[in-house]
């Protein structure tokens, strides 16, 4: 199934249609190179022999930084080896970070419970506002950070500093948490694919070569679904929002899988909900076989909603509400964009989350955009307006673009646009949303299940092994900060009461 990226996605103004010319040269300059690398290299294994007690820790990233933990993965890898697609076969073996407040004193320590080649260290006990120096490391070898020159960002820390070294140490301050007292916390993922199996197919650029899973393996969208799932509800989520492409294609067998993995959350439309994703539409022509009405919207109701959680809105969006093949950009249709702008005008102070498929903008990406990876000019342009008269709304969670963005615009400066990596694959997890009386935390985590690692890993090698550069996020603010926003109104809902509210009913609360 092709990825939902008809094209490599791009570093352009909020709402411009299409890249200028010297913006696709420019990348089309950077990928080249890579890309034909891709094509050249073939699917041969290398026989070259190598000493047993090598060793190479790579692909070093900070992934989760809050006010009181960091979570830091990294690969081990004999070094010499190839496992037919360019990367290093697995070395197994042990992980530990070392780290303190001073770059000389690393006088604590984490270690992993086994040994892996997919190393998933968290600290826990940190002080919030306090910087810190660590170094990952396996079998005394320093893990080295993944680059992301292209870019020019930084997968290890919050500051330069140690970049400049092999093996750091590396430094991150401790975000202060959110003011206030804690209400609620929500799970916030999106791009599933179930049904889909080879990752990073690109329509129009031949030398993309994807990536499938190994052979005997489950299928990789299940494993990446079902690892969210059980952690999300691990790490303490109340409710869970996915926003699109459920499905790689709409057939009724995925979404039916993916509603089975969801269940495992709870209750569709009480603990998690569901929005459409323009791989859940019905093929052109095919509206009365909507697989994804039937499954998640009972047949007849509409595909949008507003759900009121002890005072928090949550309103649902469906951002492809027309026929088409997909590739071609959002749309909410006049009827819901008029629902939407009349709920938030009726209620513009009400704490709200937005939630749906196509982000209104895409910027800062070393790859090129078309029309297809955001919202149509018109209705992004009119979402911000209604966006600018309801200070109420604090934050728009959107997929499709398959990475970790964070967005705020001068049109609507109290709303965070939050883009959120694909679950399916690099690198692979989701958010959590931790809402305060005072403010709320984003903070971004991998799925940390054997295989999803495992996954995890081998998915990195989409576009040629550029894909880091679009998916993990420029910085570590790009999937863990903190904004501070009167949320007092909101009170922490009694689980497993409320239902959800419908287009046209009033919300309760």
């Amino acid at each position: 199934m092709r990825c939902c990226l008809s094209a490599p996605l791009a570093a352009l103004s909020a709402l411009a249609a299409l890249p200028a010319p010297y913006e696709v040269l420019r990348s089309g300059a950077l990928l080249a190179p890579a890309l034909l690398r891709a094509a050249l290299h073939g699917t041969a294994h290398q026989s070259r022999r190598h000493p047993p007690d090598l060793l190479a820790a790579v692909h070093l990233e900070l992934v989760t930084l809050a006010e009181d933990r960091a979570v830091i993965t990294w690969h081990t890898g004999i070094p010499g080896t190839d496992d037919g697609t360019g990367h290093m076969l697995p070395a197994v073996t042990e992980g530990e970070v070392v780290y303190g407040t001073h770059p000389t004193r690393l006088n604590r320590s984490a270690s992993e419970v086994r040994p892996t080649a997919h190393h998933h260290v968290e600290l826990t006990g940190l002080e919030p506002g306090q910087t810190y120096y660590y170094q990952a490391r396996s079998r005394g070898v320093a893990a080295t950070p993944t680059s992301l020159h292209l870019i020019r960002g930084n997968a290890v820390g919050t500051n330069r500093y140690g970049l400049g070294t092999r093996g750091g140490p590396y430094s991150f301050t401790t975000p202060q948490p959110p003011p206030g007292r804690h209400l609620l916390t929500i799970a916030l993922c999106n791009d599933l694919h179930v049904g889909e199996t080879t990752a990073g197919l690109v329509g129009g650029v031949p030398l993309m070569r994807g990536v499938s899973q190994e052979a005997g393996l489950a299928p990789y969208p299940e494993i990446m679904s079902r690892a969210v799932v059980e952690e999300a509800r691990r790490r303490g989520a109340d409710v869970l929002l996915a926003a699109g492409d459920i499905s790689a294609g709409g057939a009724p067998r995925d979404l039916a899988e993916a509603k089975r993995i969801l269940d495992g959350f709870g209750a569709h439309g009480r603990d998690y909900f569901v929005v459409r994703g323009n791989h859940d539409r019905p093929r052109p022509g095919h509206a009365d076989t909507d697989a994804f009405r039937t499954g998640f919207l009972g047949g007849g109701a509409p595909s949008y909603f507003a759900h009121d959680l002890g005072g928090l809105r949550i309103i649902g969006l469906d951002t492809y509400v027309k026929e088409g093949h997909g590739a071609d950009a959002g749309g909410l249709g006049a009827e819901q964009l008029s629902w939407f702008q009349d709920r938030l005008r009726e209620q513009s102070d009400q704490p709200t989350v937005v939630f749906g498929h196509h982000p209104l903008t895409v910027r800062d990406s070393v790859f090129p955009v078309t029309r297809g990876q955001q919202l149509g000019r018109r209705h992004a342009r009119a979402v911000l307006d209604a966006y600018a008269a309801a200070p109420g709304v604090f934050l728009h969670h959107a997929g499709h673009t398959h990475r970790n963005k964070r967005t705020v615009l001068p049109q609507a400066p109290h709303v965070t646009l939050q883009e959120v990596g694909a679950v399916k694959d690099y690198p692979g997890g989701f958010c959590l949303l931790r809402i305060h009386t005072g403010g709320f935390a984003l903070n971004h985590y991998k799925s940390s299940s054997a295989a999803a690692r495992e996954w995890g890993e081998r998915s990195r090698r989409v576009a040629a092994g550029l894909w880091p550069h679009h998916a993990l996020g420029r910085s570590v603010a790009d999937r863990n900060s903190v904004t501070v926003h009167d949320l007092s109104g909101i009170s922490r809902p009694a689980p497993r009461t409320a239902l959800q509210d419908r287009p046209g009913e009033p919300v309760a609360g």
